[in-house]
């Protein structure tokens, strides 16, 4: 069932997911090489805290961390270790943070050091692949309709979309209904209802689409062992059409990164 959000709940939810967005941005100055990304899972709970909020994924589900930290060929869910990231890596973070009632969830792809082209391209086009999604979460489309659409766009650049995770509505829970694929076929699956929020998130792979899951019982890689990218935002339907309620401005802000992605979705310049 799809729990409709007012206004005010929205309003809630931006803010909690404001607290990830501003994690990520923080992290953004650490992750570099030689750092661990167990260093970076203990910046990331104190910064969260510190905003008066908590590890959205902690205990979770039992995830043993705040963050969840995917490495060059590691999709998603990958567990914070003590091996030192290195110049050409490339970590995906995904976060989320509770905070009056509801949760925020996002997540970023960094390059560490110099990365190799090929993975460079994987990246834009994934990240791309997200506003291409977001722009089909309006009234009057399905599910369906943005799965189609970010699978469209990946593959037509040769890449892999994995089908095994998939985004999630978000709200009082973590995961909420509808799931929302990155594959499907246009005018299938839940139709978009003013109010609705959702955590869209490709997680698009630079080979084949298939995974697999470590022995660690969290970690999904790739099974060829190219890398795989992941990119996430929370989104509402407001007035009919998408707007995002997470920001990169943060990370980008960090990394000197100028874009404009994010400014058609939202109604109001976003103030940092």
């Amino acid at each position: 069932m799809i729990i409709v959000k007012t206004r005010e709940e929205i309003e809630l939810m931006r803010q909690s997911a404001l607290v990830v967005s501003k994690t990520l941005g923080m992290l953004a100055k650490e992750v570099k090489a030689g750092v661990t990304t167990m260093q970076l899972d203990k910046l990331a709970e104190d910064f969260i805290r510190e905003q008066g909020a908590v590890p959205g994924f902690l205990g979770l589900y039992d995830c043993p961390s705040t963050l969840l930290c995917s490495v060059n060929e590691a999709v998603v869910h990958g567990l914070p270790t003590n091996i030192p990231l290195k110049d050409g890596d490339i970590v995906s973070i995904d976060c989320g943070a509770l905070m009056n009632g509801f949760y925020g969830d996002h997540a970023y792809t960094f390059e560490i050091g110099d990365v190799a082209p090929e993975t460079k391209k994987l990246i834009q086009v994934t990240k791309e692949s997200l506003y291409v999604g977001i722009e089909q979460f309006k009234i009057g489309n399905r599910v369906g309709d943005v799965g189609y659409a970010i699978q469209q766009y990946c593959e037509a650049h040769g890449y892999g979309v994995v089908r095994e995770l998939v985004g999630h509505g978000i709200g009082r829970k973590m995961h909420e209904d509808p799931e929302m694929p990155n594959y499907g076929r246009r005018g299938r699956g839940k139709k978009f209802i003013e109010g609705m929020v959702v955590a869209i998130e490709p997680m698009i792979n630079g080979g084949t689409h298939k995974v697999k899951q470590l022995k660690d019982g969290w970690t999904i890689v790739t099974q060829d062992g190219k890398p795989s990218v992941h990119f996430e935002h929370d989104i509402a339907i407001i007035d009919g059409k998408p707007e995002i309620l997470s920001t990169f401005a943060y990370v980008h802000e960090a990394l000197g990164i100028e874009s404009d992605e994010e400014d058609r979705f939202r109604k109001e310049a976003l103030v940092l």
